[in-house]
């Protein structure tokens, strides 16, 4: 049992030394001859990835919001945080206090793990997938994206779950444009369409 535990945190550990040394060997590289940056330190980079999803639907029932929060906790290998509505709006039947969403925002080593994981094993088993679309950019170098169902991600076991919900991908970038926020997501592997 332990020999198990110490193989996935061997597992863990490789992929996020693999993106992190591929960024530094060759997307720094690659960016500095392509915008002809002087410094270093003018490289765009990866700052964090949030992942957020809206309740509607279960925000009255308890046992429901905590299978969503299990489930984006097995996702994002951190535990998320329950967002609360800031005003009341009777037409939703919204009240001030309620739980109407879930958030997690990664950084440092969870991040480059969920983003090799992202990239590599859970878009590929995207049903028809051809690519992510490259108009998401957000004109300060942010890339967002929605996903439409949480299984294509390996932890999530089909039979244990109780609705397909879909969630929205935020990755946040120090590029001061679009153009320098997609070669810098491109060079570190995104499938962005043809």
């Amino acid at each position: 049992m332990a020999e198990k535990t110490q193989v996935a945190k061997v597992t863990a550990t490789d992929s996020t030394c693999r993106v992190r040394e591929m960024y530094k060997s060759q997307v720094v590289p690659y960016l500095m001859k392509h915008f002809n940056y002087k410094n270093v330190n003018q490289v765009p980079k990866l700052v964090k990835i949030t992942i957020n999803g809206g309740l509607g639907d279960v925000k009255d029932n308890a046992k429901s919001v905590q299978n969503v929060e299990k489930e984006l906790a097995l996702i994002a290998g951190q535990k998320p945080v329950l967002t609360k509505a800031k005003k009341s709006v009777a037409n939703f039947k919204v009240r001030e206090g309620m739980t109407v969403g879930i958030k997690v925002t990664l950084r440092g080593d969870k991040m480059y793990q969920f983003f090799d994981k992202f990239v590599s094993i859970a878009l590929p088993r995207v049903r028809d997938f051809k690519g992510v679309p490259d108009k998401s950019f957000d004109g300060r170098g942010n890339y967002a994206m929605g996903i439409k169902e949480q299984l294509i991600f390996p932890e999530i076991q089909y039979d244990q779950v109780e609705k397909i919900r879909g969630f929205d991908i935020c990755f946040v970038t120090t590029a001061k444009t679009d153009e320098e926020a997609y070669q810098l997501l491109k060079a570190m592997g995104m499938p962005f369409k043809a």
